[in-house]
């Protein structure tokens, strides 16, 4: 039987067979999408020995893609409450598979960065379409374990890619793991738009007129959300770009063998944290209103002393002990970032409200990697993440507070929003999945 086949079932409610079957189509596109920005990461010492880079440049590649990324956040997520989100994936897969390619094909530092800015727009489309396309396909029963199932794949795809542009480098060559990055992506996307023509609409309430550009800023638990994924990003990313070139030079591992320490037991560890997450934010959220918040910033907080222990360990194994503490309590926030923020944000406009988020935590994450580039020798790595730790205990802390004292106002305020219509968006019609809203 198809999964995909429509019927009265799925008018106004998905079968649980189609909702599970689109978080696993997704997964692989998620999965694609990180490896293909991961790579990079773990060629740094092949980039500087042949193309010149300096270390700032280094930090760059991952810094010019997350400005550019979370700076197209916002416009890219209103894009995917008002435009028809499949279109917006594949449209994404392909691009990002180009910008790919032209990486590789790359002959000087100024053009692979222009190249990993390009990525960064073209993937930044894939994001919250995705997002709300999962979120309108799953109720709240199950919405934290969908995210997190999704969320799993960047996991998955740092590790790959991490040992990936290791591999390559050391044998077929850093260019060619490129080359065939590219054709992979444009192969599943024409795997992807065949299923894609046979889904059916999205239920109902994913179908109404967006809500009000800004009208989720009003929630003060989102505001605190907000900033304490900033803070949560400061760390992350220091760690995802820099953990590699960090085991190779301290630890004089070969460029293969650092690469998989510096993402394995992080990203393993994570990929444990996030499914643990996903089930503790929907067992929380039946038996607290803010559940999900309590276990995102019970998590956070818990993560912090481990991200600055990865850095600051002598020993080899204690790095990798950091690295998994962190992973797993971290990931507990990662599985009901997006899920909390859907709690207190109209269901209207999911895709902004995810924008806004990654908008947030891609600034943090670009300011780390470059800063981190640009101090690792003369302030020191884990001097850095000691002060990145500790702006994210503060937001933890602040996340767990607005949760505690504002969480039920922010929920009155939405639905007296919705209620009077104030949640709407002021122009008479809107385009959303091929058809016009009034």
């Amino acid at each position: 039987m198809n999964p995909f086949a429509s019927g009265p079932a799925t008018a106004t409610k998905p079968a649980p067979r189609l909702a599970w079957a689109l978080v696993g189509l997704l997964w692989l596109a998620f999965l694609i999408n990180y490896v293909d920005r991961q790579i990079v990461f773990s060629i740094f010492p092949v980039l500087r020995r042949e193309l010149g880079f300096s270390d700032t440049q280094l930090g760059l590649t991952g810094s010019l893609f997350i400005w550019v990324y979370s700076l197209a956040m916002p416009f890219t997520g209103r894009m995917a409450d008002l435009w028809r989100r499949e279109r917006m994936i594949l449209g994404s897969l392909l691009l990002w598979s180009l910008a790919t390619l032209g990486t590789g094909l790359s002959a000087s530092p100024g053009g692979l960065l222009a190249w990993r800015a390009v990525m960064g727009l073209t993937e930044a489309l894939y994001f919250p379409a995705a997002l709300a396309l999962i979120a309108s396909f799953h109720p709240g029963t199950t919405r934290s374990r969908a995210l997190a199932i999704h969320a799993t794949a960047q996991f998955f795809g740092i590790v790959l890619g991490g040992w990936f542009g290791g591999w390559t480098a050391d044998t077929v060559g850093w260019r060619s793991g490129f080359i065939m990055l590219a054709v992979a992506g444009v192969a599943y996307a024409a795997v992807l738009g065949a299923v894609f023509r046979r889904l059916p609409a999205p239920p109902a309430d994913a179908q109404a007129a967006p809500a009000g550009a800004l009208s989720f800023l009003r929630s003060r638990c989102y505001l605190a959300l907000a900033f304490a994924f900033f803070t949560f990003c400061l760390m992350l990313w220091m760690l995802y770009a820099w953990l590699p070139n960090w085991i190779h030079e301290r630890y004089g591992l070969s460029l293969a063998q650092s690469g998989f320490d510096g993402s394995f037991y992080l990203q393993a560890a994570t990929v444990a944290g996030v499914l643990t997450g996903g089930f503790l934010g929907d067992w929380a959220a039946r038996r607290a209103a803010a559940g999900r918040f309590y276990v995102a910033g019970t998590g956070l907080l818990l993560s912090t002393p481990f991200a600055w222990l990865a850095l600051a360990a002598g020993p080899l194994a204690a790095l990798k002990l950091g690295c998994a503490a962190f992973g797993l309590l971290s990931g507990l926030m990662i599985a009901n970032l997006f899920a909390s923020a859907y709690d207190v944000a109209s269901e209207r406009n999911y895709g902004l409200a995810a924008g806004a988020l990654n908008l947030c935590g891609g600034l943090a994450g670009g300011a780390s990697v470059f800063v981190a580039g640009l101090w690792k020798h003369s302030v020191g790595m884990s001097a850095l993440m000691g002060w990145a730790a500790l702006a994210s205990a503060v937001g933890a802390c602040l996340l767990l507070v607005a949760a505690a004292l504002a969480f039920e106002g922010d929920r009155r305020r939405l639905a007296q929003d919705a209620s009077t219509g104030l949640d709407r968006f002021p122009a008479r019609g809107v385009r959303q999945h091929g058809r016009v809203l009034k």
